[in-house]
């Protein structure tokens, strides 16, 4: 089994080159066989030594060990301890290498950061917590800081922190602070450059458990993230989407709770309006999806969304924007249209039916669910005097899509809607109506 990993290993590596060429010759420099890791075969860039005694690169060696071997790879020996221990001598010796062999083209190794341990990581958060209850914001901050640095450097570093439940002891931070001192426009600095510092850290620490959630479900930390939403940084409100993005898609309490602080509307919709980045316009797109689906008072959450000109916001994405952000864009539209209030703004908005026939077989099978979703309640809802949505729908082409949507395949749901469709616009339809081929250039059929 060993020595099959080891092959699989060496062929992936096997068009890299192991030896140098001079910059100024045909001669290879050769690396010699004690600077590379046994496992990847390639020069060590941060050696580390086993309680075996054999040094390997800590990349291979910790993948090894998270696969779940215990026994040293060379010598089958079992580990006493899972803790590679850095090889500082190696080290020197293959960077004084690579600076004597600069001329074939090496490379001087970088002195690699150790990661943090685990031991490291419960004193600094121990130290979190007393400066939280000591309310010393300027000490809570330098060790905020510092859990950031940390958990940027390296993946490994990040996973240590959540394992120590990192995210657990600086919610409950942000809490105690946003209740002693909620931030406003008149409140301390120094209170919300702290606050502005725990809420960047936490989004690399989801998805969040149950005791993180209970801190951020609290009414004192909703108002501040939604604070944030309206009078943070750039980066404060991008960071305060994603943390309330992955709280309310899995916590109906801080859901129900998140919609009774007031300006959070307003706030959800300014960032689609000015999107800061891709990212936080999706997560505003899921947040507030998330809120039109589940919410009781669904009729009147969506009338604010629809006077505030969310689904012409909603239509301007979807002309142009790439797959994720339609889907989500057409899973707002779609809840939208779910009440009354939702559709008569897609009834007097001349885009909305067109742009959505638009999508049917062109973005993805989930959109195009949601299109056909959005056209049957659309055209089954509307007053048979007008039948104006029936008329768009086949002058964009409808009936051929749906037609050839049922041939192609989809869900029975969307198939129903479909079929129910094609019968409303069937009564609408007196000749066969052109459609731009291109619409289908890249179907595959289901069979």
């Amino acid at each position: 089994m060993l020595l099959f990993w080891r092959r699989r290993r060496a062929n992936r590596r096997a068009t890299k080159t192991n030896n140098y060429s001079s910059k100024t010759g045909n001669m290879e420099l050769a690396i010699p066989n004690h600077f590379r890791c046994p496992i990847s075969l390639d020069l060590m860039r941060d050696p580390v030594t086993l309680s075996s005694g054999i040094t390997y690169d800590r990349e291979s060696i910790e993948t090894w060990i998270e696969a779940g071997n215990r026994t040293c790879p060379i010598t089958n020996q079992v580990l006493r301890s899972l803790d590679p221990i850095p090889n500082h001598t190696i080290r020197r010796m293959i960077q004084d290498w690579c600076v004597d062999n600069q001329s074939y083209g090496v490379e001087r190794i970088p002195t690699p950061r150790v990661p943090v341990s685990s031991i490291e990581v419960t004193e600094m958060l121990e130290k979190i917590s007393a400066a939280r209850r000591r309310e010393d914001l300027e000490g809570c901050q330098e060790l905020v800081r510092k859990v950031k640095e940390l958990s940027k450097e390296s993946e490994r570093n990040r996973l240590c922190f959540i394992a120590n439940g990192a995210a657990s002891a600086l919610s409950a931070t942000f809490q105690a602070f946003a209740e002693h001192s909620p931030p406003s426009p008149s409140s301390s600095t120094k209170n919300v450059v702290v606050l502005e510092e725990l809420l960047w850290c936490l989004p690399s620490f989801m998805p969040f458990d149950e005791e993180t959630k209970s801190y951020w479900g609290s009414s004192s930390s909703l108002r501040c993230m939604v604070w944030f939403l309206k009078h943070g940084t750039l980066s404060a409100r991008r960071n305060a989407v994603f943390v309330l993005k992955g709280l309310v898609s899995s916590d109906q309490l801080s859901l129900t709770k998140s919609l009774e602080i007031e300006g959070i509307i307003e706030a959800l919709v300014k960032l689609i309006k000015e999107p800061i980045c891709p990212a936080t316009t999706k997560a505003s797109l899921v947040v507030i999806f998330n809120m039109i689906s589940t919410t009781p008072s669904k009729e009147t959450l969506i009338s604010s969304f629809g006077e505030m000109g969310l689904l012409s916001l909603l239509l301007e994405m979807l002309v142009d924007s790439e797959r994720s952000a339609c889907e989500k864009a057409l899973g707002v539209l779609d809840g939208m249209c779910d009440c009354s209030a939702g559709r008569e703004k897609a009834y007097a908005h001349a885009l909305a039916v067109p742009v959505v026939v638009k999508k049917l077989l062109r973005v993805s099978d989930l959109a195009t669910e949601m299109s056909v979703s959005i056209l049957w309640k659309l055209c089954k809802n509307e007053k048979e005097e007008d039948g104006n949505a029936l008329v768009e729908a086949l002058q964009g082409g409808a009936f051929q899509k749906l037609l050839l949507l049922l041939q192609v395949g989809s869900s029975e749901r969307t198939k129903e809607k479909a079929t129910e469709l094609l019968k409303m616009l069937n009564l609408k339809r007196d000749n066969l109506e052109c459609i731009e081929s291109i619409d289908f250039k890249n179907l595959k059929r289901s069979f």
